[in-house]
């Protein structure tokens, strides 16, 4: 990529950017490493299940942590429904415990034969998949086996992000009132994420959120008016999920509030959660008396978004020079403070594809590495 100058600074506290560390904790970790505060996770737990109005309502996705441990503290706090990217992450979901797994994405090829693999393999596991067109839907039927059962799929719907999904309407009712009808299908309800949504202004954020949704719920009406049983909906993610807590008959659908980053603390202030992951870095260079080299590339850190691309709290005024693979390239008055292989904790600005390029967390308990959790579902195959 070209050479980005752009500096650090953030509106977020100095307070909220700490972390519980001592540099001599940090001595026997390699670097690029991903650290993680379990007790921070389990208070974002609390707080994510008090703004829900209870662990019923929350379907929380699993793409941001990919962790078996992380969903033992969910199962634990009494989460008992799943949302998930990947087939990977629903076997890793349901080999932990967890009993209705919704894949959030429409299967299409070999997908499909692997999501029913799923069924035969865990039967005491809900599983639901996304379905946005009649194709889909005609294929997901004929996969269907005596053994599987009629295969649960939710209707996905397209209430504003134009990413996928059916726009809501007489098209996407007669589509549901088709598969209705077909006994290789049980249709649950509707699913509706509304992820152009990113007001920072909660109140704005809100009203966008309300009309996007409008048009879900006259669905769901016209649905019930032709005689079906009330559609479940999945709606939302972590910008939008309290307003969607408000609503009956609505799971909500969080998923990097479980871990926080810097993106999302930054545009969204309204949203009370811990940072509870931060990247170890160490400088590897000091090629000029202003510039720092660190070992936090593209293959470390998050890098499909500008820079920031992480938050370091120790320089808060550095600029970014460049950036490559194995590389993070810093200017920064502070430069004499820092020698060769000093360690830095940054926050990434995006954590979820952060931690996919991360085989394990580094559990920090009481200020000190003392275990360490396997990202399991970053593999896109575990078994099946």
């Amino acid at each position: 990529m070209p050479n980005s100058q752009k500096k650090f600074s953030t509106s977020i506290s100095t307070a909220a950017l700490a972390f519980p560390m001592r540099a001599e904790a940090l001595s026997d970790i390699d670097s690029p490493a991903l650290l993680l505060f379990p007790e921070r996770v389990e208070e974002n737990i609390r707080r994510t299940i008090a703004l829900a109005g209870g662990a019923a309502n929350l379907r929380p996705h699993i793409k941001t942590h990919k962790c078996a441990e992380i969903l033992q503290l969910q199962l634990s706090a009494g989460i008992s429904k799943f949302k998930c990217a990947t087939i990977a992450e629903c076997e890793l979901a349901a080999a932990t415990g967890a009993r209705d797994i919704l894949l959030a994405y429409q299967p299409a090829g070999p997908r499909i034969k692997r999501f029913t693999q799923l069924l035969e393999t865990f039967p005491k596991t809900r599983f639901s998949c996304l379905a946005d067109n009649a194709f889909s839907l005609d294929e997901l039927a004929r996969a269907s086996t005596p053994k599987t059962g009629p295969l649960r799929v939710f209707l996905d719907i397209d209430c504003g992000q134009q990413r996928s999904g059916i726009t809501p309407g007489d098209d996407a009712l007669q589509l549901y009132l088709n598969a209705a009808t077909n006994p290789a299908l049980e249709m649950c309800g509707l699913h509706a994420y509304d992820g152009h949504i990113h007001d920072s202004d909660v109140n704005a954020r809100q009203r966008h959120c309300d009309e996007s949704f409008l048009p879900v719920e006259k669905l769901r009406d016209a649905l019930i008016a032709k005689g079906l049983p009330a559609p479940q909906i999945v709606a939302g993610g972590t910008p939008t999920f309290p307003f969607h807590a408000k609503r009956a008959g609505v799971d909500c659908s969080p998923g990097t509030n479980i871990l926080w980053d810097a993106g999302y603390a930054e545009h969204f202030p309204d949203l009370d959660f811990q940072f509870a992951a931060c990247v170890l870095t160490r400088v590897v260079s000091k090629p000029s008396a202003h510039r720092l080299c660190l070992d936090l590339g593209h293959k470390s850190i998050a890098s499909e978004s500008p820079h920031p691309r992480v938050i370091f709290p120790q320089l808060p005024a550095a600029e970014v020079l460049m950036h490559n693979e194995e590389h993070l390239v810093l200017e920064t008055a502070d430069a004499a403070q820092f020698s060769i292989g000093a360690p830095l904790l940054g926050i990434p600005w995006h954590i979820c594809p952060t931690v996919a390029l991360h085989q394990e967390f580094v559990v920090i308990k009481n200020g000190q590495p003392c275990e360490r959790w396997r990202i399991a579902a970053r593999d896109r195959r575990i078994n099946i």
